[in-house]
């Protein structure tokens, strides 16, 4: 038997108090820190730690939480993943996710999401998932458009950063949209 959050190449799971290290490692990439939020001034590792040991004992927030990655190759944490914007009502959801700059363009993050939607459809009852792309990200709109997201629209200098603004491509993914493409299997 296997686990319903562990694929091929990942697991999600959640956020373990010596996961610092890793999150402190992804972080000294510029990029992975605006694609998942903004660049911050650097952290110390204490700062690191004890962030990590509060994620580890934070309970969710309904639908709304945050997973490690994990390599299945060698149990490296490789990136983590987190839901937000849940409007149950509407059957609405968003998410983000970042991956190492070291370890991109391995598959974790298309299989990472795969797992996520594949809960969120499939046992929470969500519709919808919605996610935007910084309209430079190449490999991000193509990781989307290849997992059968529809471009929805575009956000035009929607953030700040790099001495200029960049737009926001927006996908979204309906629960029918997601099966045809990723079937839920047996149980």
């Amino acid at each position: 038997m296997t686990s319903f959050w562990t694929g091929k190449r990942v697991r999600l799971r959640g956020i373990e108090p010596e996961d610092w290290r890793a999150f402190m490692r992804m972080d000294g990439f510029t990029e992975h820190q605006r694609s998942v939020d903004a660049l911050h001034p650097p952290r110390s590792a204490e700062g690191y730690r004890v962030w990590a040991a509060e994620q580890a004992v934070a309970p969710p927030d309904d639908d709304i939480f945050r997973l490690a990655i994990e390599s299945l190759d060698d149990g490296e944490t490789v990136g983590a993943l987190s839901t937000h914007h849940t409007v149950p009502r509407a059957g609405r959801f968003s998410y983000g996710i970042g991956i190492s700059g070291d370890h991109q363009r391995r598959g974790y993050a298309s299989e990472a999401i795969v797992l996520l939607l594949r809960f969120m459809f499939g046992e929470r009852r969500y519709h919808k998932c919605e996610t935007g792309v910084f309209a430079y990200n190449e490999a991000s709109l193509a990781l989307h458009r290849g997992l059968g997201f529809v471009e929805e629209g575009r956000q035009r200098d929607h953030e700040f950063f790099a001495g200029r603004h960049h737009d926001l491509v927006l996908f979204g993914m309906t629960a029918p949209e997601f099966a045809e493409r990723h079937p839920f299997g047996e149980l």
